[in-house]
């Protein structure tokens, strides 16, 4: 059902920072960048490993316009072999889905749950084509 850790999501202060320390100085790959509903820059998608990755959300600096969010923990993404059939399994046992499941923006399955403390958990099925999966 599930098979792995899909990536971890962090709200950054300053964009440009944390992708000099991510990239320059941890080594992880700037992978691809996803913009917002108002062609905004939103996520920059960085690739730890094969099939694991680190979400950076815009949260402070080099925004056009600058919305002050938390700095910090965002998510924590699983990836599953059925996006239906885990949230059928979430629902079964008295977990309710803050988002049903639907196609995200990069093109891949997602719902979205919480877990006992408010934390968010979003359940992901990669899709053929997805951007996670070029190099």
């Amino acid at each position: 059902m599930i098979k792995r850790l899909g990536h971890i999501a962090l709200t950054v202060e300053d964009m440009e920072q944390s992708l000099h320390f991510y990239c320059n100085i941890l080594g992880f790959q700037k992978l691809f960048e996803l913009q917002d509903k108002d062609d905004q820059p939103w996520i920059q998608y960085l690739k730890v490993c094969e099939g694991q990755f680190i979400e950076l959300f815009y949260g402070g600096l080099n925004k056009v316009e600058p919305v002050q969010k938390p700095i910090g923990y965002n998510h924590l993404c699983l990836e599953v072999d059925d996006i239906h059939e885990i949230a059928n399994h979430l629902k079964a046992n008295g977990v309710t889905l803050d988002v049903e499941p639907k196609m995200g923006k990069d093109t891949n399955y997602q719902c979205w749950a919480k877990d006992p403390d408010g934390n968010r958990i979003e359940f992901m099925q990669l899709m053929p084509g997805a951007p996670q999966l070029s190099n």
